[in-house]
């Protein structure tokens, strides 16, 4: 069972629905330990006065607010509580809407909400009612020091708290120059236009999340075990030359030549697939 965030409940109109906020993610990420390249031993981090140069514990560590040039408010996590409870322990639904009507930008990071032993009931209420009208919760929610607006969204049998980011958090587009949807005066012609959907129709495929792996960590995690093995632990990589070849800059790309060879491409592998399938066919009615 993951670590509870917090427990809290959600709040939709009068109804009040208890539940635990648990992470969703579960990243591939490196624990790497910085090193002295000279001796091979960690590193440390010194929690120290920068008055006095004195090393301090963690039991005297606390957190302050800097109102002015070296004045601090003190502030605990209870305080940050006492601020406003309701805001810290509840996801105020504010509204729903169509589930389709958020742009993928503004979503951020996903939670999953559980009920307790005493919100089974209300927690199925909400689930449903969000699944059979197609809509998703759009809501208020405090986690840590930092209020958040939220999307509550029915993923199978779950309520997913997805984090949203606000709108002054996203830079506009106005400063990037891209090409108008004038295809025209783009260069695009009809004829480009078909073949490339000729490809994208042929590689479309049902989604399958599963099918998608983090080969990047994968090879990066042989590649240290490969180090293990050959006892080469603690060699330094250096950079390699600069001497690739790279696309030459203003090189002018014939799109039309590529997309006719990927669609080949695609086209000759799904010929190669489809006689395997045809004789599985065939040889079951003779089975039978």
């Amino acid at each position: 069972m993951p670590r509870v965030l917090w427990k809290g409940a959600i709040s939709f109109g009068l109804v009040h629905i208890p539940v635990g906020l648990y992470s969703a993610e579960k990243r591939n990420s490196f624990d790497l330990t910085m090193l002295d390249r000279r001796t091979m031993k960690p590193v440390g981090f010194k929690r120290y006065n920068k008055e006095t140069g004195e090393d301090v514990s963690w039991d005297d560590i606390v957190k302050g607010y800097d109102y002015e040039k070296d004045r601090y408010v003190v502030l605990t996590e209870e305080d940050f509580k006492r601020a406003n409870v309701e805001a810290t322990q509840t996801v105020d639904i504010l509204s729903f809407v169509d589930e389709d009507e958020i742009s993928s930008m503004y979503f951020e990071t996903p939670y999953y909400l559980a009920p307790d032993k005493r919100g089974h009931k209300g927690y199925a209420l909400l689930r449903e009612t969000l699944k059979q009208t197609g809509k998703i919760g759009i809501a208020n929610v405090v986690i840590r020091t930092r209020q958040y607006v939220a999307a509550l969204i029915p993923v199978g049998d779950v309520i997913v708290m997805n984090t949203l980011r606000y709108a002054n958090e996203l830079r506009g587009t106005d400063e990037f120059e891209v090409p108008s949807s004038n295809l025209k005066a783009a260069g695009v012609n009809a004829r480009e236009i078909e073949m490339a959907q000729r490809l994208v129709d042929s590689m479309t495929a049902k989604w399958n999340p599963e099918e998608y792996r983090d080969t990047y960590h994968e090879d990066l995690m042989a590649l240290i075990e490969k180090r293990v093995q050959a006892g080469q632990t603690e060699v330094i990589t250096e950079p390699a030359q600069e001497g690739e070849e790279r696309p030459a800059k203003g090189e002018v790309i014939d799109l039309m030549a590529l997309l006719k060879r990927s669609v080949e491409t695609k086209g000759k592998a799904g010929k190669q697939a489809r006689p395997a399938k045809a004789r599985g066919r065939k040889s079951g009615p003779r089975a039978a």
